[in-house]
């Protein structure tokens, strides 16, 4: 049962009620106010302070403060008169009926002050999203303007070249046609005068120096000429290469590294357990257990699958994919904190980064991500899925799912895909 208090204070005047209440050293945070027309409550555990108001007020133009240890009420007066005293004698059925009118009362203003919340937020965010598309509208016709601005600079300048090539052609035409007439020009007068001052025999000789003069030319121009290359065969052999990119292009230092601890995986068995004495020679191989785990995930027994992955795990530990493909069954089992904590392991284990462990890093942080977002880690998951997304940027629905996780974060959409 609650704590009535009495010893509150009230004055009054034509227009206004003054109520004050001693909150009895509890916190403001604590206190719960009530208050319609004909009714005021104040509920501060274990005290609770509650009047049937002797008129009724303007619950609107009425004010509430909480301060130095008590709750202050001023109340305006519906009618400006003098109450006879604070509040009115009633009935319990009345006053029940009270209660509950005031209690649906302050949940229907809850309500609808909930709605306009909402209804405020959802402009907000129309208005932040029209303001943003009005920015990218603006950005996208500035580069289209400057574009066309390149574009049009671009053309003034080719025409300007091709304009100048032109002329720069058709004044070495016309130098060489003006070469072209005064050779003709200056060969026609000695023509005429050598045709006038030599005789048959001058003229015969003259044709015979010319002949054996081109003879000569021919046969030095033969002499100048290179002998023919040599035919050949070149032999290329090429470096053997473990993986498929080319030498120029891989990481050698990381890349031994990876195949260094892939030998070392292979090497690390534990035959020491006391779990290997019922067991056969090659039930004792982790290779044997992982592929005997793979095939029990894909019949749906999840919880033998993670066994068979528990004891290949205690026989090597360095094997990336154990702890992987435990990872997916813990997803399936709703494990989620154990898939993470799978997926964190199986990522340690396969560094460096190299082509070879692509695939299986990219199913590592699409499983850890998946995890993550099923526990509303919903920032956390993306981070995962960009980076599978960097590893295959063309698979669409790692995109897609990547794409819905940011909306999501934003807060337009429900995730509603189960991610495995």
């Amino acid at each position: 049962m609650p704590l009535i208090v009495r010893d509150h204070t009230w004055t009054q005047n034509m227009s206004t009620v003054y109520i004050s209440v001693p909150l009895k050293a509890v916190k403001t945070a604590n206190v719960h106010i009530i208050c319609t027309d004909d009714y005021l409550k104040v509920s501060f555990p274990p005290f609770l302070f509650e009047v049937f108001l002797f008129a009724p007020i303007n619950e609107e133009k009425s004010e509430a403060r909480i301060g130095n240890g008590a709750a202050v009420f001023t109340l305006q007066k519906r009618r400006d008169e003098m109450w006879e005293q604070l509040f009115t004698n009633i009935d319990k059925e009345k006053q029940k009926q009270i209660r509950e009118q005031a209690v649906l009362k302050v949940q229907e203003k809850a309500v609808e002050k909930s709605k306009v919340k909402a209804t405020r937020i959802q402009q907000e965010k129309k208005y932040a999203l029209e303001t943003m598309m009005k920015l990218e509208s603006e950005e996208r016709e500035r580069i289209q303007k400057r574009k066309d601005e390149e574009c049009a600079k671009a053309t003034a300048e080719l025409d300007f070249w091709r304009e100048t090539q032109r002329t720069t052609a058709e004044g070495n035409e016309n130098q060489i046609k003006e070469q072209r007439t005064g050779t003709h020009d200056n060969k026609a007068v000695p023509q005429k005068i050598k045709h006038a001052s030599t005789s048959p025999a001058d003229t015969a000789l003259q044709k015979s120096d010319n002949t054996m003069t081109g003879q000569v030319r021919s046969k030095q121009k033969t002499k100048d000429l290179p002998a023919p290359r040599s035919a050949g065969c070149i032999q290329i052999s090429f470096t053997p290469r473990v993986f498929p990119t080319a030498l120029r292009e891989s990481r050698v230092p990381e890349e031994e590294e990876w195949l260094k601890k892939q030998a070392e995986a292979r090497r690390a068995v534990d035959t020491d357990l006391a779990e290997l004495d019922n067991l056969t020679e090659h039930e004792r191989n982790p290779d044997w257990l992982k592929d005997k785990g793979d095939k029990l995930f894909m019949t749906g027994n999840y919880l033998a699958a993670v066994n068979a992955y528990n004891l290949a795990i205690k026989l090597n530990r360095k094997m990336p994919a154990l702890f992987s493909n435990r990872a997916a069954c813990h997803l399936k089992l709703r494990n989620l904190h154990k898939a993470i904590e799978d997926s964190s392991q199986a990522l340690e284990l396969l560094t460096p980064a190299v082509s070879a462990n692509a695939s299986a890093r990219l199913k590592a942080h699409v499983r850890r991500g998946t995890a993550f977002c099923q526990l509303q880690l919903y920032v956390e998951g993306l981070q995962d899925y960009q980076k599978a997304l960097e590893m295959d940027p063309h698979n669409a629905a790692l995109r897609a799912d990547t794409e819905q996780i940011r909306e999501l974060i934003q807060g337009s959409t429900p995730l509603s895909k189960d991610e495995n």
